[in-house]
């Protein structure tokens, strides 16, 4: 049994007793062990609990209800463990450890996962390229000098690399999806409220929602029906039924219509990428979708409207890191000389430049000019959305607009940074789901993938369709240099 293996195998593996928790597990250590000196995915590995934890499993048994009995997963550092460190990859978190589980953590331990560890992210989980991490970059495993995305790029590249199966990673303007994209597997960001918040460290509250990354339809839709559900702890949580996912993967596409908004596609996708999209949209074809033309009016407004609204709130929810009661504190004379300091050295550049930018658009005299405007333009984009699922079932674009670029190449623009996201911000805006799917490599062999957006809380059309498109082609199945043997 090694981690190539998807987790539902593994999980019927263990259940049969062809094999063990313990060497399903331990092979998983190996593999980290090896490879992530090169890739950087894993920010703690906590070895000697994972042991601890199959062993039990092993020891006691699993019912049979135990969807991810033994199967080893890896989580964002932004997702709090009373197990590990939880520090969203800032050193103004450094040493800081919850004394709760979040409610997916939760949920997760019951179903009989194995958390193997925190992956690297962005700080505060703000970047698209996983550069931003206090702790140094994560590599992609399809190319050491390009970055894996962001900011759940850590959860993508140790997935990508048969590290583990499954993973956990946070969206707040395309963090699942487009780090997936960039590395080649299958990342979901469910509805705004279908999946609890509580135990996340926030970045903005109104766009967070926390998702699987996986290599195929079938682990998404186990995982997602694990996590999903309204959460008393979470006031954003909603109070709806979790459908049956694994009964959405029929593999027909008869009848399903998919929108496609060829304005947004006239410029800025590179030409490998668009190739891509237009091979996925005849195998939905040749499947019995329908494609139909729908027009997004302000999807090119999206990109200003998140960083705008996404910024405010960071700049809140950020406020409260000051010394006082966790993370790290620098020394000074004064209350107001400890807080400055200690963001001052506590933050990093971008998270920052964040902050700044958020707390300007918040400020007497640009409230009502930038935040209040731009919430007024979150509302037509939703709107937009509205009136296209009147006339389809999903709506297509790439989820990345360029295929995974170097390290380094954007650092020191930010702007071309934030248009990685352009495809994927908008989603979180009108807090629907959305998936990225693989579709195919570029002539460097880097990865391309589609990206779906649905009605709120249809998370299963998202899933029949990847599942539609792993049975038709082998685009799912293709594995980058650096994978675990």
């Amino acid at each position: 049994m090694t981690p190539k293996r998807d987790a539902s195998e593994i999980r019927a593996a263990i259940a049969s007793g062809e094999t063990s928790a313990v060497a399903v597990c331990t092979h998983a250590l190996d593999a980290i062990a090896r490879l992530d000196p090169d890739l950087h995915a894993f920010h703690q590995v906590t070895g000697d609990e994972v042991r601890r934890r199959a062993a039990s499993l092993d020891a006691g048994g699993l019912p049979g209800d135990a969807a991810l009995g033994g199967v080893p997963i890896a989580i964002k550092d932004n997702i709090c463990t009373v197990s590990s460190e939880t520090t969203a990859c800032s050193r103004v978190l450094d040493g800081y450890v919850a004394p709760y589980d979040a409610t997916v953590i939760q949920r997760l331990t019951r179903a009989g996962a194995v958390i193997v560890g925190k992956t690297n992210c962005d700080e505060f989980a703000m970047g698209s390229s996983t550069e931003n991490s206090a702790f140094g970059p994560t590599r992609n495993p399809w190319g050491l000098d390009r970055t894996p995305g962001g900011s759940s790029g850590g959860s993508a590249a140790a997935v990508a690399s048969g590290m583990v199966p499954v993973a956990l990673g946070s969206d707040t303007g395309g963090s699942i999806r487009q780090p997936a994209a960039l590395c080649g597997v299958l990342g979901l960001k469910p509805t705004y409220g279908r999946v609890s918040r509580f135990g996340l460290i926030a970045f903005a509250s109104s766009f967070d929602q926390i998702g699987p990354i996986t290599r195929t339809a079938r682990d998404a839709a186990d995982v997602l029906a694990i996590i999903a559900g309204h959460d008393p702890q979470d006031a954003t949580s909603v109070d709806a039924p979790v459908p049956d996912y694994r009964a959405a993967l029929t593999g027909d596409l008869r009848g399903l219509r998919v929108g496609v908004p060829r304005h947004l596609l006239a410029t800025g996708v590179e030409p490998d990428i668009a190739a891509a999209f237009d091979r996925a949209l005849d195998e939905l074809e040749h499947a019995g979708a329908k494609l139909n033309d729908v027009t997004l009016p302000h999807a090119d407004l999206a990109i200003a409207v998140y960083y705008l609204i996404g910024n405010a709130e960071a700049s809140s929810n950020l406020a409260r890191y000051d010394g006082v009661r966790y993370g790290v504190r620098a020394e000074a004379a004064t209350t107001h000389d400890m807080y400055a300091r200690t963001r001052d050295r506590g933050f990093g550049a971008e998270v920052k430049r964040r902050i700044m930018i958020g707390t300007y658009v918040l400020s007497a005299g640009y409230y009502d000019a930038y935040y209040l405007k731009a919430q007024q333009v979150r509302t037509l984009i939703r709107r937009d959305y509205e009136r296209a699922f009147a006339e389809v079932d999903v709506v297509a674009v790439p989820t990345s607009p360029t295929a995974a670029f170097r390290l380094g190449e954007r650092a020191a623009d930010p702007i071309q940074m934030y248009l990685s996201d352009v495809f994927t911000v908008s989603a979180n805006l009108a807090g629907l789901p959305a998936i990225s799917i693989p579709c195919g490599l570029t002539s460097e062999r880097l990865p391309a993938a589609l990206q779906l957006t649905a009605r709120a809380f249809d998370e299963a059309t998202l899933l029949r369709v990847a599942d539609a498109l792993e049975r038709r082609t082998s685009w799912a199945m293709e594995r980058p240099p650096i994978f675990a043997p």
